[in-house]
């Protein structure tokens, strides 16, 4: 049962019945208090009505957003990316929404098997979606406004568990600014905390919107990105060498910031838990004896991994 009367968005066909359908069961499952339900019946309409709105959960059928399901999908996530989206779909189009979730929808529905147990199925899914959103977000650094490590960690381990049953990937990247000792010794702890901000402009300019990003110790932070295929390790870690090259160049060697990365490729595949794959990750940071290459000179290396 839930305490809040939920907001729901039905995208459907005119000539569909999946909204009439879908307001069917949640009165047989008797819901209090009942969701309030919206229906739009085009694709125009889908983006106004979020902002309008303001829905927690989107279910659109997969006929209002033919030929090319995936690209309404991906437009919608990117849009709204904290408002898990449910696909309906026929037997036929299984294939198209599957890879509506690989788009960024969080399940999808066959109107074959419409019943009661899977709307409550994916209700459930989406309540602890938001439910984990709206805790994670008071868990924010404020220098930053990335995710804490506690955040991250809960965030990280639902991307896996997604992941999982979509046969997806991930790609963990953590970095550490190397000289944040130093910098804090020499110019005091307002340079330390603007350097801190300036590595995370860096990582957030390198990163799609939808990545995490979280700042995990003093002067470590870890990003992840899902559904990035495995040649974008190296690729990520060349975008961000690019940007600090050009910040260390425009500052002087006086001002350079510097930073060890290590960065891991996971796949469904994988039965490792995000905790084992996180400490893998940062492992392989206390290991990095370099940095990224190609910046302007930078001080002296501390002493230890973090500051």
């Amino acid at each position: 049962m839930t305490t809040k009367k939920l907001r729901v968005l039905v995208a459907e066909d005119s000539r569909s019945d999946s909204a009439e359908s879908f307001q069917s069961i949640l009165g047989k499952n008797k819901m209090e208090p009942p969701p309030d339900v919206t229906v739009v019946t085009s694709v125009s309409a889908l983006l106004p009505a979020i902002k309008q709105l303001a829905p927690e959960i989107i279910f659109i059928d997969l006929q209002i957003a033919l030929p090319d399901a995936g690209d309404v999908v991906r437009r919608l996530h990117r849009a709204s990316p904290g408002v898990p989206i449910i696909v309906l779909a026929d037997q036929a189009s299984k294939d198209s929404a599957a890879q509506c979730v690989a788009e960024g929808a969080i399940d999808y529905i066959l109107r074959e098997s419409m019943d009661s147990e899977n709307v409550n199925r994916v209700f459930r899914s989406a309540l602890e979606r938001n439910t984990l959103a709206g805790l994670t977000d008071l868990l924010r650094d404020p220098k930053t406004g990335f995710h804490s490590r506690d955040a991250f960690l809960a965030l990280g381990a639902r991307s896996m568990d997604t992941g999982r049953r979509n046969a997806g990937s991930l790609v963990l990247l953590c970095a550490l600014l190397k000289n944040f000792g130093p910098i804090r010794a020499e110019f005091g702890p307002a340079a330390a905390d603007e350097a801190i901000q300036e590595v995370g402009e860096v990582l957030a300019k390198s990163f799609r919107g939808t990545d995490l990003l979280a700042r995990i110790g003093e002067a470590q932070f870890a990003v992840l990105a899902a559904d990035a295929v495995e040649p974008s390790v190296e690729i990520l870690r060349q975008r961000i060498t690019k940007r600090l090259t050009a910040r260390n160049q425009a500052r002087g060697p006086s001002e350079a910031l510097e930073l060890g990365v290590s960065a891991s490729y996971w796949s469904a595949s994988d039965s490792t838990p995000f905790l084992k794959f996180l400490d893998t990750v940062e492992t392989g940071l206390r290991r990095e004896r370099g940095t990224l290459r190609e910046t302007a000179p930078a001080a002296a290396e501390p002493s230890r991994v973090d500051a």
